[in-house]
């Protein structure tokens, strides 16, 4: 089912220049208007008000309004319908529902537009005068999708769960890093190449040295219910798309390692600076770098 949603965005004082970039204006519909499988474009959120998302869902047959949310980011396939499909028999089972929003290369280029979530221009090389506002970060559309997706469907979860893989597993974990105070609940990070690793001496991207979360307070960060996953197959250094340099290899060589590394590294900081610590790290048997049998495992976890 394809549901084209046409939303009107204004601003009252809009002549004044006092419109909040951040407010997300969200035209009231019909509840219960989703049902089954299908997508929808979203362009509700002001500072991406130019971007036509399009939203995959899936809505089981025995869902009621308080069935959770589960929203999933794709890799570098930047495949909404991908990611959606690899949850739908779980999802079947389990009584949850899919939300799959897809950020394409056109209006989220690059490694800088997604995997870095536009947190600076040059995601790799960041400066004061490449920081982008934080109302243009890329992970910052997920709960005004969230929101919006609960008017078409009388939804009354309070909070969703986050799924990403590979790529969408990057935008997941720097989500919690940079705005640990979103509408989340629990997190799965699965299958990164690379990560954002919490700590201060090491220089953004790798670390959070010369970024906006530099001198920030990681209580909320490590308390947070996130679920690391990775295959424990996900172990070939040479696979296609894997970032190699001395920052990226200093966490590992392949993506078992480096998910280990994260772990581990922010169980220390957390130790260190005696902080609660609320992540968990699991690996997933018989398994290499594939989707469908990360989010069934992330679903069983979850759900």
């Amino acid at each position: 089912m394809k549901v084209s949603l046409s939303i009107l965005l204004s601003c009252l004082l809009l002549s004044l220049g006092s419109c909040d970039k951040n407010e997300e204006l969200i035209l009231p519909v019909e509840e219960n208007a989703l049902q089954g499988t299908g997508s929808f474009t979203f362009s509700g959120y002001v500072p991406f008000q130019d971007k036509n998302i399009e939203v995959f869902y899936h809505v089981p047959e025995n869902s009621t309004t308080a069935s959770p949310i589960l929203i999933t980011l794709h890799g570098d396939d930047r495949s909404g319908a991908f990611s959606r499909n690899a949850f739908i028999a779980r999802a079947n089972q389990l009584n949850f529902i899919v939300v799959s929003p897809q950020f394409t290369e056109d209006d989220f280029p690059g490694g800088d537009g997604y995997n870095l979530a536009n947190i600076f221009v040059d995601g790799d090389n960041p400066s004061p005068g490449t920081l982008n506002n934080s109302s243009l970060w890329t992970f910052n559309v997920i709960d005004p999708i969230f929101e919006y997706f609960k008017t078409l469907t009388g939804n009354t979860s309070s909070a969703y769960d986050l799924f990403g893989f590979s790529a969408g597993a990057q935008v997941a974990h720097r989500f919690l890093i940079f705005n640990p105070g979103a509408k989340f609940n629990r997190i799965v990070a699965a299958s990164a190449g690379w990560y954002t690793v919490p700590v201060t001496d090491v220089l953004f991207p790798y670390g959070l040295n010369a970024s906006p979360a530099e001198a920030a307070d990681l209580a909320p960060v490590f308390g947070a219910n996130l679920k690391v996953i990775v295959g424990l197959s996900d172990n070939d250094p040479d696979s296609p798309g894997l970032r190699h340099n001395e920052f990226a290899d200093a966490q590992g060589l392949h993506r078992l390692d480096r998910a280990q590394f994260f772990y581990t590294s922010g169980f220390n900081k957390a130790q260190s600076d005696g902080i609660a610590f609320n992540w968990s790290y699991y690996t997933v048997e018989n398994t290499q770098h594939e989707l469908i049998p990360m989010a069934s495992f992330a679903a069983d976890l979850l759900y």
